[in-house]
């Protein structure tokens, strides 16, 4: 099981990298235990945010729109494998985390909106489906 929101801690190496991957593996942009990409992205300091656009050699996607780079980078790894949260599909931000572990309250309430997705957002994953061989 990798998940690509470990892999991105500046302070040290990680097995949760994509080169250090094998095909034997699972690989997600991140669980229902963890928050969106987005979410998680907005969190973390600016060495961790350096290191992910050094890593994907990308300085020039805007913030609002970095979740299609971890979806790209989780879809071509060799991972057999590859989830990604219907929430990061959708560039969606902490309130739509799904469960914090530890606390009581707000977990497991997200629903997904109906009709959230557009022509164009299908048109876009089924290309990125098949041009990662995902399907």
């Amino acid at each position: 099981m990798k998940i690509l929101q470990f892999a991105f801690d500046s302070r040290e190496d990680s097995d949760y990298l994509p080169h250090n991957y094998n095909n034997n593996c699972i690989v997600y942009t991140g669980t229902h235990d963890n928050n969106t990409i987005c979410g998680w992205y907005k969190e973390i300091s600016k060495e961790d945010k350096r290191m992910s656009i050094n890593y994907m050699n990308n300085r020039y996607t805007r913030d609002n729109a970095i979740h299609w780079d971890f979806i790209c980078l989780a879809m071509r790894s060799v991972a057999d494998t590859c989830i990604i949260p219907v929430q990061d599909y959708l560039g969606l931000g902490s309130e739509a985390r799904i469960n914090t572990p530890s606390t009581l309250g707000d977990n497991w309430k997200w629903r997904m909106q109906k009709d959230c997705f557009s022509k164009k957002m299908i048109k876009k994953i089924k290309m990125l489906t098949k041009l990662y061989a995902r399907i």
